[in-house]
């Protein structure tokens, strides 16, 4: 989280920076009507800039995603530059707007024009000739962009029309890129805050395109068919085991991949529950019902079905060379674990040498299905991890004090939690309030895509 906050900020400060220093009128600004010109000028830029960025990391990246801290840290990052650009462009309108209302009202008299400046500049005298209908389609595709962004934040509306509509943001993006290009200042181009924009329009833009044609992550899918499909109705889990073509990369314990059965649905992501076996290319995925498409897939998958598989994506592999570690997993959060387990399992029957680790497991749930707690049981004494499962109705809910009595030797550990967001923000406070380094040592995955 540190690193996506850090990149956050520094990009809203950067672009801050390089407009005072492109134009420092802004100090000497002479009323509302002075202020308007520059606070839209900035308040553009600022959406422009998160807008382009979030539409760069919407291609999936493998680049950058070690550094934020995995894919789901990722998306967090895109997800908060969209929330940013829409409030910045929701700014730029009320700039544009508020004064109109207020001379309609009487509150502010509109300021007299002075006599403009004929414009020299051939490139210049072009885009002044565009003003118009740059003005009148951003700000359509600036409404198109509260609607869309707002499909995607309300988790109430499926996810089925989230799929189907999101990647219309990219066309109202194109749009908004020509209003950005025609209506910033034109004196802005030949500074360093022109430059860094006109780079990050021409990348938005490529990368709106590629999200347009559906190429996102292309070269990154194969195809499966699943094999075995076994159900937990306890739980309401449906495990389903699926057998990869050739091109699948591989992939390390706690990554996850998106798997599309249902090309209307559009891809969902899951986390991979096996270990990975050259010699056996499969991938399992433990999927609870959730929502409408999770609670469907019992009904609708089948052996034999042929889905697509993008990815590896994820940091959340337990590489942090830890001797002690502490696992929590939350319910559907527990699947990570698995895929570990089988993989220590494999390692040790192979004979294959991996660093002495001692790992308690703390397995959270409301819910209970034997068959799948002696399956993980199994996994557990497999992979000589010692497990605790602790049944809400039963136990109670799991706390840092349960834990750290459990693991007397905890301030040695590294935890790594995956599950409900607000639980792992509540253990995370925990044990830093008991002195435990969590920058560093409380690993939580955000294992939520929209």
């Amino acid at each position: 989280m540190r690193n996506i906050k850090l990149v956050f900020w520094s990009v809203l400060i950067l672009i801050s920076l390089l407009w005072l220093v492109a134009d420092p009128a802004v100090f000497q600004a002479d009323g509302v009507f002075s202020l308007r010109g520059f606070m839209m000028q900035y308040s553009g830029l600022l959406a422009m800039g998160s807008m382009s960025i979030a539409m760069i990391l919407a291609l999936r990246p493998r680049w950058p995603e070690r550094w934020l801290g995995g894919h789901d840290k990722m998306y967090r990052l895109h997800k908060w530059l969209g929330i940013s650009g829409l409030t910045f462009a929701v700014i730029h309108w009320l700039w544009s707007e508020t004064p109109k209302w207020a001379i309609g009202l009487g509150l502010l008299t509109r300021p007299e024009r002075g006599e403009r400046l004929g414009l020299t500049n051939p490139v210049e005298q072009f885009l002044a000739g565009l003003r118009d209908p740059a003005e009148g389609l951003g700000e359509w595709a600036f409404y198109a962009s509260v609607l869309l962004i707002a499909i995607a934040l309300i988790k109430l509306i499926p996810y089925r029309l989230f799929f189907k509509t999101h990647r219309f943001i990219a066309v109202a993006y194109l749009v908004l890129v020509f209003h950005a290009v025609v209506l910033t200042k034109f004196d802005y181009w030949v500074s360093p805050l022109g430059i860094g924009l006109a780079a990050l329009l021409t990348a938005g833009t490529f990368a709106a395109v590629i999200v347009l044609f559906r190429r996102v992550a292309h070269g990154r899918q194969v195809t499966g068919e699943i094999v075995e499909l076994q159900q937990y109705p306890g739980v309401r889990v449906l495990e389903s085991r699926i057998k990869l073509q050739p091109g699948w990369p591989g992939h390390q314990p706690g990554q996850f991949a998106f798997a599309t059965s249902d090309s209307q649905e559009g891809a969902h992501p899951y986390t991979i529950a096996s270990a990975w076996d050259p010699e056996n290319p499969t991938v399992t995925f433990i999927i609870k019902a959730l929502g409408d498409h999770t609670s469907r897939l019992a009904a609708k998958l089948r052996i034999g079905q042929q889905v697509k598989i993008e990815g590896p994506y994820g940091c959340f592999t337990f590489d942090d060379g830890a001797a002690r570690q502490i696992w929590i997993g939350g319910g559907i959060g527990i699947t990570p674990f698995v895929s570990r387990m089988k993989y220590l399992a494999q390692a040790k029957q192979s004979g294959s040498a991996t660093p002495p680790q001692i790992i308690d497991l703390f397995h959270s749930t409301a819910d209970l299905d034997e068959g799948a707690l002696a399956r993980l049981a199994d996994d557990a004494a497999n992979a000589d991890v010692r497990l605790h499962v602790l049944i809400d109705a039963k136990h109670g809910r799991l706390t840092g004090d349960r834990i750290r009595a459990d693991v007397p030797d905890w301030r040695d550990a590294s935890i790594w939690f995956c599950g409900p967001a607000g639980f792992g923000d509540a253990l995370r406070a925990d044990f830093a309030a008991h002195g435990l380094d969590v920058n560093t040592r409380f690993h939580q995955e955000l294992f939520s895509m929209r």
